[in-house]
């Protein structure tokens, strides 16, 4: 028994610090069974997003006259060729929610990757030279706070014009306070450490001290709060474009979708719903990733 236990042990430790470290990742991941069903989920969107246009029965823009406000299969005067129904106009709601889901990781990809990337290097300059930079920078991002971020991206679309890119220049700009905040919070905890200290004394400079010394230890907190932008980037597209200043119809987005069905609500429900779901799926699975991400990469939310 004794060495049929050992050797477990000797093959962990025999492992690569890198593959060491994936290993004891996707251990306290896989633990969140939420969390696992969520990338499960999310991998199904990314999938069904890239072959949407070999998976997708009809263009998205197609119009069927002669199937306007078709019910889907399931109910009465369903039909099979369109198995989620129509919308007003005769478009099919499955090829369209399809496409959709392209719309949605695109704004969520783009809009936590920019606020990423800008707050990183605006944050990291905050907490390393600290003084009258650390104020005018705080205080800026104090600023943008204090607005409701949905009303501060709506009051920026509306000044740079409606439309998707625009949505999503907005919606950065709004999240990137967040990623300001902690990335200077963790740069002021590791600033004063041996490590960062002994880099100093061996002569490296400010740049090298801050992106290649510090911000790789800065990591972990900032890749849980991109998840959570992520998903909800997607729900404030969603809502600039049910509000009608994201992206423009026909464009399949499902903020759109909805905005285009409103007065079909007690009609045609499948038009509303469907849309309605697809967001909310999409959110839930990633928000549930998140939290796996949060108890695999915080040391204080590792179970023993």
């Amino acid at each position: 028994m004794a060495e049929a236990t050992a050797k477990p042990v000797s093959s962990l430790d025999e492992m690569s610090p890198r593959r060491r470290q994936l290993a004891e990742f996707w251990f306290y991941f896989s633990e969140n069974r939420g969390a696992v069903i969520g990338l499960w989920v999310f991998c199904i969107l990314v999938i069904v997003a890239v072959l949407a246009p070999v998976i997708a029965p009809h263009a998205p823009y197609q119009q069927y006259r002669d199937a306007v406000l078709v019910p889907p299969v399931w109910q009465a005067n369903g039909r099979w060729e369109f198995l989620l129904g129509t919308d007003a106009v005769g478009r099919d709601i499955l090829s369209r929610l399809l496409y959709g889901a392209r719309y949605s990781l695109f704004i969520g990809i783009v809009v936590s990757t920019v606020a990423l990337v800008v707050g990183i290097f605006v944050g990291v300059i905050a907490g390393y030279f600290r003084g009258w930079i650390d104020t005018v920078i705080m205080r800026l991002m104090d600023i943008i706070l204090a607005f409701p971020s949905l009303l501060l991206a709506l009051t920026l679309v509306a000044v740079l014009g409606p439309g998707l890119n625009n949505a999503m220049i907005a919606i950065a700009l709004v999240y990137q306070p967040h990623f300001v905040r902690l990335t200077r919070a963790a740069v002021m905890a590791e600033k004063s450490r041996d490590y960062v200290v002994a880099a100093r004394v061996a002569g490296a400079g400010p740049i090298r001290l801050m992106f290649r010394t510090i911000l790789p230890n800065c990591m972990a907190p900032l890749i849980v709060q991109a998840t959570l932008s992520f998903s909800n980037a997607i729900l404030d597209a969603a809502a600039l474009g049910f509000l009608g200043m994201g992206a423009q119809p026909p464009t399949p987005e499902w903020g759109t979708m909805l905005a285009e069905a409103r007065e079909f609500i007690l009609r045609a429900w499948w038009v509303v719903t469907l849309p309605g779901v697809a967001i909310l799926i999409t959110v839930l699975a990633i928000n549930l990733v998140g939290d796996g991400l949060r108890d695999a990469l915080d040391p204080k939310m590792k179970r023993s």
